[in-house]
């Protein structure tokens, strides 16, 4: 049986999306508690927007996997090396912001797969724990189950999304609909649920599947979340541990108040 590390590689070729958590919270039981919610088959740690550090991130980990569910964090822009660390703890894949260029996808690759296909050093002694595996099958597996996803989220990246996909090493894409919108206006616009933005979503997913390789999206709820699902997303996101927060507060309100 895989390892919770292991499973989000086989998921991503599911008959249904992975649906996602998104924990922006530090405290890292918020993301072992998502994980053991029905339906939640693997938890976002966002350390780009979120208040999540390293320390809270790596704790975090193996509270996700004691529910036998993969953790997935989104690092700062730009810092890949904190990505190699964070697989080290047992992270089961990393979503980079900003990758605009194929330079910036080579070097995400390159913190994630080791040699000969990257040059991520050796170090990986939590991951050793929780997915059970000796040193050596570790090392001689991990490029195939560990998954890289490198963000759309900028006119630039959407025009050279074919050649970051051509990137070895670059397992996914996710598209960040909000930042996507604004790019798209030029600095116009917060419109993520726009027209123009749906078909740079419904071209950026059409891209990734032609390349054979998967796409992640964010979405805000739970009825975005299913429109992405039937549109035939690997893995969507849905709300954020403060969007359940709040919906739980009003929903608990609405009762206690009727």
């Amino acid at each position: 049986m895989a390892s919770p590390v292991q499973a989000l590689a086989a998921g991503l070729t599911g008959t249904r999306p992975v649906f996602t958590a998104w924990c922006g919270l530090p405290e890292p039981s918020i993301a072992g508690y998502l994980a053991r919610e029905a339906g939640i088959d693997a938890v976002v740690l966002d350390m780009q927007h979120g208040v999540i550090d390293f320390l809270n991130a790596t704790r975090a980990i193996p509270l996700v996997a004691a529910s036998g569910k993969p953790a997935i964090p989104r690092i700062p822009v730009g810092e890949f090396a904190t990505a190699s660390r964070l697989l080290d703890a047992g992270a089961a894949g990393i979503i980079a912001p900003m990758i605009n260029t194929v330079e910036d996808a080579r070097r995400l690759a390159a913190f994630i797969k080791f040699p000969p296909l990257g040059e991520r050093s050796w170090g990986p002694h939590p991951a050793l724990t929780l997915t059970g595996l000796q040193p050596a099958d570790y090392f001689g597996t991990a490029n195939s189950f560990l998954r890289s996803f490198a963000m759309i989220e900028t006119r630039e990246a959407l025009d050279r999304i074919d050649d970051i996909l051509a990137v070895d090493g670059i397992d996914a894409v996710f598209i960040g609909p909000s930042d996507l919108s604004i790019g798209l206006s030029r600095g116009a616009a917060l419109d993520p649920n726009g027209a123009k933005v749906n078909t740079a979503i419904d071209h950026a997913l059409a891209r990734a599947k032609a390349a054979g390789k998967a796409a992640g999206i964010y979405a805000p709820n739970g009825e975005r979340a299913a429109d992405f699902a039937k549109r035939g997303f690997h893995l969507v996101s849905v709300a954020s541990d403060i969007g359940f927060l709040r919906a739980g507060a009003a929903a608990m309100m609405k009762a206690a108040t009727a």
